[in-house]
């Protein structure tokens, strides 16, 4: 393979400008580096400090040792409800944001299905929707990979996504098996490194409204249900 040739994984080039959200133990971001051979137009991110990071997903020190090996710019402490304002991200633009099985947090007296829970899973997407709109390139696409079963689907991602001027462009089947090496964690204080059921998964790709465009997903029919 020619050293400038661009390189593939399932929706993602190398070629692209990349921003990931909410990074767990950026087994993710790595997948895409590893696949691409180099990762200049990566940044990754993660809500977490760098030392909170370490004590709760072990597993991200391999992560991170190679995602600074390929060229990627890696960031803690970074706020989806900031994220805009953030000094290194501020000023840049990004031809895909991702942000993977978005999460309000783990609390002892709060189950997913509580309107409360729910409540502020919304306020969440709502906000990353309304920054990350601001940060794609002309043509931009932003991606949130979610369950779509009972209680996920009372988040109501489309419509948050289209409150902020974003509209969904195609629906797929998120297939754990396509992204080698991804492990997704819980996150949050609770149980924070074990990982979760996969089912009823699906990457949802949104864009500005000017350029919506219709697609019909011929991946539906021959996929299945994760679990793990």
């Amino acid at each position: 393979m020619g050293r400038g040739r661009e390189r593939w994984i399932k929706h993602y080039s190398s070629a692209q400008e990349i921003l990931l959200v909410g990074e767990g133990d950026f087994s993710f971001s790595a997948c895409l580096a590893r696949a691409f051979g180099s990762a200049p137009k990566i940044v990754a991110t993660s809500l977490e400090s760098q030392g909170s990071l370490r004590a709760k997903h072990r597993s991200c020190l391999s992560h991170l040792s190679e995602l600074k090996r390929r060229g990627c710019l890696v960031l803690h402490d970074v706020d989806v409800y900031e994220i805009d304002l953030h000094p290194a991200l501020q000023w840049r633009k990004f031809d895909v944001i991702i942000f993977n099985f978005p999460h309000a947090g783990h609390f002892p007296w709060l189950r997913e299905r509580n309107l409360q829970l729910i409540q502020m899973h919304k306020n969440l997407l709502k906000a990353f929707f309304k920054n990350a709109r601001g940060m794609l390139m002309e043509g931009g696409e932003v991606h949130v990979a979610t369950r779509d079963d009972y209680p996920y689907n009372r988040w109501n991602v489309e419509e948050l996504a289209e409150e902020a001027g974003l509209v969904l462009m195609e629906k797929v089947w998120f297939k754990k098996s396509d992204y080698p090496g991804y492990q997704n964690k819980r996150g949050g204080d609770i149980k924070s490194n074990k990982t979760f059921r996969l089912r009823n998964c699906f990457t949802f790709k949104f864009a500005l409204q000017q350029y919506e465009y219709d697609y019909t997903c011929d991946e539906m029919s021959d996929c299945s249900d994760d679990f793990i």
